[in-house]
């Protein structure tokens, strides 16, 4: 009978935003990890949905397997046909394909018979140049120089 018996202490005026306080940190983390980590990758992961929704025939791709072929034929809402090589043709799962590197270019449509290619380098004033490059030459500085 020598040691008094302990009781708890009750809390004081600060109970209940004690309890706030301590879930705070938490709260905190869950809100960083949801811009840092789930929002990106669920855009990452739409964007890749769009992309294999929107496979078409002649479509340059790459799958997971890094092997580089052409999409010749979508055999079904989750198969395409992929051309490897000359006459190399395998089925793949469309979700396997990460990337698509280059689609065809659409046909013409008639009215437009007098345009030039982007990098045609002949013609203006280029200096009577034979080089396909001039044009980047001459705009980067390291064409020749006139007059000197």
């Amino acid at each position: 009978m020598l040691i008094s018996p302990a009781y708890a202490q009750t809390a004081g005026d600060a109970g209940g935003a004690g309890g706030l306080f301590s879930l705070l940190p938490l709260v905190l983390i869950f809100v960083v990890f949801y811009f840092l980590l789930i929002r990106p990758q669920q855009k990452k992961m739409k964007a890749h949905r769009a992309m294999v929704e929107a496979l078409r025939r002649g479509d340059r791709v790459v799958t997971g397997g890094g092997l580089l072929g052409s999409v010749t034929k979508v055999l079904s809402d989750n198969e395409v046909q992929i051309e490897l090589a000359e006459g190399v043709r395998v089925r793949v799962v469309k979700h396997t394909i990460q990337e698509v590197i280059s689609k065809p270019e659409p046909a013409d449509k008639g009215g437009e018979s007098g345009q030039k290619p982007a990098n045609d380098a002949g013609g203006g004033s280029g200096g009577g140049s034979s080089g396909g490059g001039f044009g980047l030459l001459k705009l980067l500085g390291g064409g020749k120089k006139s007059g000197n």
